[in-house]
């Protein structure tokens, strides 16, 4: 998959994307939540899906910097689903969901403090442990810093080395946390671990105001966020891209006209030659 672009599957696109033969991406990211013990039609959905691509996985549920203990039959199931699907690659969100058993509908902000690396590290090894496989964390938008003691590249620095994890890049986030918090998106990735990059994530956003961007995935990419995705690649070795879209869905073929656009960066950016199809 490396240098090649993928999609994240959502259900809003049925059958046509099995089927009508409107979009054609190199492999498919699924949330495991969404679908781990699904039955019925679904279930055939997926199994459609994993015999046609190769699968990715972005959990929504791990809440890694959650301070009670990881639930570990979740991880037990996340385990299962990856095996049965011969999932190549796990990641989640560096951020928490959950606290005191409240599961909440946001990625909410982790304080950029040592004592958070520490607790987050060790969090996942011990889920790197579990799986008997490394997983990659991504760096996530936020509209508030919390309680920071370190800047958020050397809070990401730390916790991929001392976790000996892989990083989820993601793109936009950076172009949007760039432009709330008034920073150089440019040096903020110069910064970044870039040679432990898994995978990137590339997708839409909302602008509400002058200084204010929501990291929606419910509208196309843009041109600045195409041209920061294009400097980024340009100091990396080939990885797998994928097109994130949430909501707001549009017609098949704008997405694979996007996901073309991606695709002919990469081609240019990363000679064919170390293009791999594994």
């Amino acid at each position: 998959m490396n240098g090649q672009v993928g999609i994240g599957f959502r259900k809003d696109f049925g059958e046509g994307f099995l089927n009508k033969e409107l979009i054609h991406p190199h492999f498919v990211e699924l949330a495991p939540e969404n679908w781990m013990g699904i039955g019925g039609y679904w279930k055939k959905i997926l199994n459609q899906l994993a015999e046609k691509y190769p699968i990715t996985c972005h959990g929504l549920s791990l809440s890694i910097g959650s301070p009670e203990e990881i639930d570990m039959n979740f991880l037990k199931d996340v385990k299962q689903f990856l095996k049965t699907y011969d999932v190549k690659i796990y990641s989640e969100h560096l951020s928490y969901s959950k606290c005191d058993n409240a599961h909440l509908y946001d990625l909410l902000p982790i304080p950029f403090t040592e004592d958070a690396v520490k607790h987050i590290a060790q969090r996942i090894r011990q889920v790197q442990d579990f799986l008997e496989r490394k997983i990659a964390i991504e760096n996530v938008s936020y509209y508030t810093p919390v309680a920071a003691q370190l800047s958020e590249t050397e809070f990401i620095n730390a916790i991929v080395s001392e976790s000996d994890c892989r990083l989820l890049l993601d793109v936009n986030n950076v172009y949007v946390n760039a432009h709330n918090h008034n920073y150089s998106a440019k040096d903020f990735l110069s910064q970044m671990p870039l040679n432990n990059v898994a995978y990137i994530h590339m997708a839409g956003h909302y602008q509400i105001s002058d200084d204010l961007i929501i990291d929606t995935h419910g509208e196309n990419i843009i041109d600045p966020v195409y041209e920061l995705f294009e400097w980024t690649i340009d100091k990396m070795n080939p990885v797998p891209v994928l097109l994130e879209r949430d909501f707001n869905i549009p017609e098949l073929d704008d997405l694979q006209d996007e996901m073309n656009r991606l695709q002919a960066i990469c081609n240019t950016k990363w000679e064919k030659a170390h293009v791999t199809k594994d």
